[in-house]
């Protein structure tokens, strides 16, 4: 293995860990309401990233990324809706986090990448091996076990799965730079969160002035907690294959299950581990297959 590659994969995975330690810091802040803590994620999370953008020196091609993507009217609008995708989804995790939901979270981030490919094949007309249509398959069976025994469909589950599998559909049809992308993507959200932050001011709802320093430190590192990850990954993935990348990725929602069992005692039942243990069995044989097949095109 190449040094590059192994930086890479040093990278990505802490990118990963950082992800998923998250649930930590959203815990430290559930005395916050999560439409404000949405509101200042957004808001500095632009401010972190234009910051990085300018010390970068790279605003010329901020505004070049812009102009580029009006004159593509389809592709100015896609980021449009991938900006508030992944708004929607960091709302849902870090309400999840703070309801006590976090094994839910993990499930949500265990079924992305499989319905992540289940969009490559309606929309992007990929093809899927036998085993990895099995793969599928199986997920499905565990989902559904996990659903019966609720007595309903885990929609926190779904709903981080399925909004940041559109998410990362919609960005694979764009070439926009990490950063530049995060620092647009959070403009075009920038507007809606600070009229709804001046109204959470206005009608005394804003905890933001009236709180302790710990807090208001806490709200302003959000968009450091939102940024860093991305970047880091962003960076490490051009360093090593993307099916090495799909693989690391399952540290994430290994640990916020971990962290929502371990620390904060939530209920993992036989059924949850059954119900898990179908959905890891689909993971490892989709993730073999993926290694065995970029192998055979080596």
């Amino acid at each position: 293995m190449q040094k590059e590659e192994k930086q890479g994969i040093i990278i990505v995975a802490v990118a990963y860990v950082l992800w998923g330690f998250m649930p930590i810091f959203w815990k430290l802040l559930n005395h916050v309401s999560s439409d404000e803590i949405l509101a200042g994620r957004v808001i500095w999370s632009f401010v972190f990233t234009l910051l990085l953008v300018v010390i970068g020196r790279n605003y010329k091609q901020l505004v070049m990324d812009i102009q580029e993507l009006w004159k593509d009217r389809k592709a100015f609008w896609s980021l449009v809706l991938a900006s508030y995708l992944v708004t929607g989804n960091w709302f849902i995790f870090i309400y999840a986090v703070n309801a006590g939901y976090i094994v839910q979270t993990s499930l949500g981030y265990y079924i992305n990448p499989l319905l992540s490919v289940l969009l490559g094949i309606i929309f992007l007309k990929e093809k899927l091996s036998r085993a990895q249509v099995l793969a599928v398959i199986i997920a499905a069976i565990g989902v559904l076990i996990l659903s019966i025994s609720y007595g309903q469909v885990p929609w926190i589950s779904f709903s981080l799965a399925i909004t940041f599998a559109f998410y990362g559909l919609i960005k694979k049809t764009l070439k926009v730079d990490a950063l530049r992308g995060l620092t647009i993507e959070t403009f075009f959200v920038l507007p809606v969160a600070l009229i709804y932050f001046a109204y959470l001011v206005a009608t005394g709802k804003a905890v933001f002035f009236s709180t302790d320093m710990l807090t208001v430190i806490l709200l302003l590192l959000t968009g450091v907690a939102t940024a860093v990850p991305l970047i880091l990954f962003a960076k490490g993935t051009k360093k090593i294959p993307l099916y090495m990348s799909g693989f690391i990725q399952y540290i994430a929602p290994t640990l916020m299950l971990l962290i929502g069992v371990i620390i904060y005692k939530e209920q993992f039942s036989k059924i949850e581990f059954l119900s898990f243990s179908f959905i890891w069995c689909a993971l490892i044989l989709f993730t073999a297959s993926k290694i065995m097949e970029v192998r055979k095109r080596k």
